[in-house]
């Protein structure tokens, strides 16, 4: 209430001695001392039709406001705004909400210096009065209103300093009023950049929420063909055992406990890990194991992986569906057998394992069209990307050479 009253009397004031003044040059200068009585009145009228535009000013503001202060109520708006953008981004994000105000006639924009200038027609929110149609009062009244935005750069912020005020001199303000549409022009920005703050917050928590939606139907689908291949292998290895139970117990209860080898590192993990190139070697070796009692001499293997390699990281299963696939489709047909070599080596950042046969070669069975070498580039893409490859060649002088070649120092999606 005090602060209401002080801004009226304080506009009466000054009202009252500009009138004071020119009332005295008037008598003393047209009316040689003798001016008539009722022209006295006209003073006393012009004051309180100040006050009256006074206390609607007031009003306004408290209806845009709902809070009526010193700072509110002047003509001047100032606001202090921290933008949790770059400085770039925070730029971009108040030119457009600037550009988007009502009345906007003339903005310039220069993003070197992060500033913003802006001409803006006043709305004037009232129906004109005699007095305005009069127009005694233009040379102290303005049609525009001007805003002055600087950005300043921080440390992952923008810090906006915003001006928003009338386009005429500051002392006029002893005598008019902006009707609060300075305050209003600030406030819209203010709500604009809020708004905008919220939307690009939002599309940043959906895309977060997508890529994680993402990420679940990938380790969803990367477990889908995990199970496709274990299944497969598992079944012929039962097979294998159950027919060397009836023939050969010994060889049965060494392909059994081969076969132990193979499951415990087949166990679902209790810990968010990768394999390593030893582990899946272990499973591999057992598996060939096996294999090389059913085949007897018409296989042979040869393992060249250095002892260093085989801490690396490498996707659980990839080595064994090679394997299996050499023998399936290359060795176990072909009448005399022939030799499976396994063979890693560090190339740069990356590391590549190769498995090779001297069997059958390529044909349309083995020319990538089956599922176990399809989940290999499946597997490999959804954990990689482009980071990691697969390559089948044929092998010199028969056979079929595969390659899977991953990044050394990463691990790729832990369930691949």
């Amino acid at each position: 209430m005090f602060t209401t009253a002080w801004f009226i009397l304080r506009a009466s004031f000054g009202w009252s001695t500009l009138i004071l003044f020119t009332s005295i040059f008037i008598v003393n200068g047209i009316f040689k001392n003798r001016m008539p009585g009722e022209f006295i009145l006209i003073p006393f009228g012009l004051v309180a039709l100040v006050m009256g535009v006074s206390f609607s000013h007031v009003r306004r503001v408290r209806l845009i406001s709902s809070k009526v202060d010193a700072t509110t109520l002047a003509n001047r708006q100032r606001r202090q705004i921290e933008i949790p953008l770059e400085a770039s981004e925070a730029f971009d994000l108040v030119d457009a909400a600037i550009r988007e105000l009502p009345g906007v006639e003339h903005t310039e924009s220069t993003r070197d210096s992060l500033q913003i200038r802006t001409k803006i027609k006043r709305i004037d929110p009232y129906q004109p009065n005699f007095i305005d149609e009069l127009k005694l009062l233009d040379f102290l009244t303005t049609k525009r209103n001007q805003i002055l935005a600087t950005i300043t750069p921080g440390d992952g912020v923008g810090s906006l300093t915003l001006i928003c005020e009338p386009e005429r001199p500051a002392w006029t303000d002893l005598f008019l009023v902006d009707n609060g549409t300075n305050l209003e022009n600030a406030e819209a920005i203010t709500r604009a950049i809020t708004r905008r703050i919220a939307e690009r917050r939002r599309k940043e928590k959906a895309s977060v929420t997508q890529s994680v939606t993402e990420k679940e139907l990938t380790v969803a689908k990367l477990n889908l063909l995990h199970a496709q291949v274990e299944p497969h292998f598992l079944y012929n290895t039962l097979a294998s055992a159950q027919l060397l139970t009836r023939a050969d117990p010994a060889a049965a209860d060494q392909m059994l406990g081969n076969l132990i080898t193979y499951l415990r590192h087949s166990l679902p993990r209790t810990e968010d890990t990768a394999s390593s190139i030893g582990e899946e070697l272990e499973r591999s070796v057992a598996y060939l194991d096996i294999m090389k009692i059913r085949m007897g001499a018409r296989l042979n293997i040869q393992i060249q992986v250095p002892a260093e390699l085989k801490t690396l990281p490498f996707p659980m299963m990839m080595l064994q569906t090679l394997v299996e696939n050499a023998i399936k489709h290359g060795l176990e047909p072909k009448t005399g057998g022939g030799t499976i070599w396994i063979i890693a080596r560090l190339h740069e950042n990356n590391v590549a394992v190769t498995v090779a046969d001297d069997g059958n070669g390529l044909g349309s069975e083995i020319a990538g069209t089956g599922i176990g070498l399809k989940n290999v580039r499946e597997r490999l893409r959804l954990a990689y990307g482009n980071r990691a490859s697969f390559v089948l060649v044929g092998n010199f002088p028969s056979g079929v050479a595969a390659t899977i070649t991953v990044p050394a120092d990463e691990t790729g999606d832990h369930h691949a």
